[in-house]
């Protein structure tokens, strides 16, 4: 397996916001770009993560209206990260863990990207199809 420092080569740059954004503008972002969570940054720094299972909770549920809530108001400013440098089936085993779908991936104080399961899911099955191939090539020579 990979580190996850391979995997965001493949991907866009990561889609963030401010504290002081309103969840709605978040909303926006997060249906533009396709996607289910968003690093929240503050002068460089990763100060929360803003997904769709906060919208839901906090906001749907709590009868608030997006448009009148600030992001800081419903992010989740206890954010796990990973190093680059680890390892797909680490964080999936940590994203399972925590019951999380999203994690910043950093080198040091520098935020990379944002991983997702499908992210992790994806290469797992890419990785066992190329494993199967090869065993399939062995058997066959």
């Amino acid at each position: 397996m990979r580190p996850v420092r391979e995997l965001l080569k493949n991907q866009d740059a990561p889609w963030s916001l401010k504290p002081q954004d309103s969840v709605f503008d978040a909303l926006k972002i997060l249906a533009d770009h396709d996607v289910g969570a968003l690093m929240v940054m503050d002068q460089g720094k990763l100060v929360g993560i803003l997904s769709e299972r906060d919208y839901t909770r906090k906001i749907a549920l709590a009868g608030k209206a997006s448009k009148d809530t600030l992001v800081k108001d419903i992010m989740t400013s206890k954010v796990l990260t990973v190093d680059a440098s680890a390892r797909t089936e680490d964080c999936m085993s940590l994203m399972s863990q925590k019951k999380i779908r999203h994690l910043p991936v950093v080198d040091g104080d520098k935020v990379l990207g944002l991983i997702s399961i499908r992210d992790l899911l994806d290469e797992i099955i890419k990785d066992q199809e190329s494993t199967i191939n090869q065993l399939q090539t062995y058997i066959a020579s």
